[in-house]
């Protein structure tokens, strides 16, 4: 088994969460699954201060609250108020329909205010992909990183805007990127994501798909040849790839099954030996070889487990493992916002 040891993971001098420096932040479409889990994120950092959980509307029901964060944070959840949050905040989440996103961002940028975009409006470089799968970003607004932080953190560090990836590209980029950038990836092999979610990836918004008597007791495929993210992975790793979700009847998790070529005769050692250097001093990723990791061994945790085999004949098959919610969504954005604000990036996530 390959392990990776843990790492402070922050810049040198920077203060530690017993320094209890205060940044005020904000969370924007609080009431969804990734943003309650922000709540909960959020509500135990010892080193920033909540100051405003908002709905994804400005107009409706009146402030409410959250009975599953009864004493954890309770405060109430309020309409929207973009002008409130680029006030009062020094850092926003913003938990946001893709539009509504692209709208906002701009300007708490523009206000000076840091920002963590969960939706996918600035997640991809090249405007003809981002014209097709977001059409309502016009333009990437200055200082935007792709928040992968393990692979991205310096980048991260000095943002004003960060992306936050998919869950699906989180899971498929730890574990494709280092190969990538190796080299070990044969050129003209096909790179294939087969990956299973949970149904709490498809959001909280109710859907026939996501019924539960639609979904209990079956795996289905969905968006093959047709899902945003699918882009997104071919970016990360500069090729084609030919990447397939499934909806499994789990409430939280991903597992994704990554088919590779390398060549023959690279053994198991060698691909560890890159994913070692690739992560030396990670904590959040742990690499298990050839064991092959698990959802249950993620679950309500932001790691990240990648285990790989390799034949003789170049097939490599490489596992990773994430929660959607944490790794693939709000505890990824809270460790990035760790970084952006100088801080050890396990602060309230371990």
């Amino acid at each position: 088994m390959h392990t990776v040891a843990p790492s402070p993971a922050r810049a040198p001098g920077a203060p530690s969460a017993q320094d209890r420096p205060v940044a005020r932040v904000a969370v924007a479409g609080a009431t969804g699954y990734t943003g309650q889990e922000l709540l909960r994120l959020l509500s135990r950092h010892p080193v920033v201060t909540l100051v405003a959980a908002m709905s994804s509307g400005q107009t409706g029901a009146s402030s409410r609250r959250l009975p599953g964060l009864t004493r954890l944070w309770d405060g109430a959840i309020v309409p929207l108020s973009p002008e409130s949050l680029a006030r009062d905040a020094d850092v926003v989440f913003l938990a946001l329909p893709d539009a509504a996103a692209a709208e906002l961002a701009p300007k708490l940028v523009e206000a000076g205010v840091r920002v963590v975009d969960l939706s996918g409006a600035f997640r991809l470089r090249d405007a003809d992909d981002r014209a097709r799968w977001y059409p309502d970003t016009r333009a990437l607004p200055p200082g935007v990183a792709y928040g992968l932080t393990e692979r991205e953190r310096g980048a991260v560090a000095r943002a004003q805007l960060v992306a936050n990836p998919g869950c699906y590209p989180t899971a498929a980029l730890l574990a494709l990127a280092p190969l990538a950038a190796a080299g070990l990836l044969l050129p003209n092999a096909d790179v294939i994501v087969d990956a299973k979610s949970g149904v709490s990836g498809a959001g909280k918004t109710p859907a026939e798909r996501t019924h539960f008597s639609e979904c209990h007791g079956s795996v289905s495929a969905y968006g093959v040849f047709n899902h945003r993210h699918g882009v997104e992975i071919e970016q990360g790793v500069g090729r084609a790839v030919t990447f397939t979700p499934h909806l499994v009847p789990l409430d939280r998790g991903i597992l994704s099954t990554i088919y590779v070529r390398v060549a023959p005769g690279t053994t198991e050692e060698a691909l560890g030996d890159v994913f070692e250097q690739a992560y030396a001093g990670a904590t959040f990723v742990r690499l298990v070889g050839s064991s092959l990791p698990e959802i249950k061994h993620v679950a309500h945790s932001n790691f990240c487990d990648i285990g790989w085999r390799v034949d003789a004949s170049g097939r490599a098959i490489l596992v990773s493992v994430i929660d959607n919610l944490l790794k693939g969504a709000s505890g990824q954005a809270v460790q990035n916002m760790n970084v952006m604000l100088g801080l050890d990036e396990r602060t309230a996530l371990l």
